[in-house]
C-alpha cells in the first residue's frame, strides 16, 4: 500500500508516493545521518537517474546493502 506525502525540495513542494516499509527506512537513515528526511530526499533528488521515488527505493537498498 502506499503511502503519499508531501516533500519540499529546493523549496518547491511536491508529493511522494512510497509504500509505509520504504517511508520507514527513509526516517531511521535520516536519523543515523542527522538530517532531516527532506534534506535527506532533496540530496536523492540532486543525483537521481530515474523517477524520485524509484532512486530513493534504491537509495534505501544501497544503504542497507553497504557492508
Amino acid at each position: 500500500m502506499l503511502i503519499k506525502k508531501s516533500i519540499t525540495i529546493k523549496k518547491h513542494r511536491t508529493s511522494l508516493s512510497l509504500e509505509k516499509e520504504f517511508w520507514n527506512a527513509l526516517k531511521i537513515i535520516a536519523n543515523e545521518q542527522n538530517c532531516s528526511m527532506e534534506n535527506l530526499v532533496t540530496k536523492i533528488d540532486a543525483n537521481r537517474k530515474a523517477t524520485l521515488a524509484s532512486s530513493i527505493r534504491v537509495y534505501i537498498l544501497k544503504f542497507y546493502m553497504k557492508d
